[in-house]
């Protein structure tokens, strides 16, 4: 059986979320050190925060997905538990 703690094979574009996540933080930074207006750099930070939250919900989800074919595969009864897990982190990233 999967576990949701288990190692993940990440795809590419949840990596690809990531890059471009960094680019959105090193660009507020950026704002930031050359002293761009407050308003600019909360609305790139914002959109940053956004799409942290839409790459966790689809981290979660995925392997969400993943362990319950695994688990229905396998016959493993422990598939609310694992849904419960995916909930409850699910739920940390809000």
């Amino acid at each position: 059986m999967m576990n949701i703690n288990q190692q993940t094979t990440y795809d590419r574009a949840v990596i690809n979320r990531i890059k471009r996540l960094q680019g959105q933080i090193n660009g507020a930074l950026k704002m930031m050190e050359e002293g761009k207006d407050c308003k600019e750099v909360v609305t790139q930070l914002s959109a940053a925060k956004s799409a942290l939250n839409r790459t966790m919900n689809v981290i979660v989800s995925d392997n969400l997905v993943q362990c319950v074919r695994e688990s229905v595969l396998n016959n493993d009864e422990k598939t609310d538990e694992l849904v419960s897990q995916a909930v409850e982190l699910l739920n940390k990233s809000s």
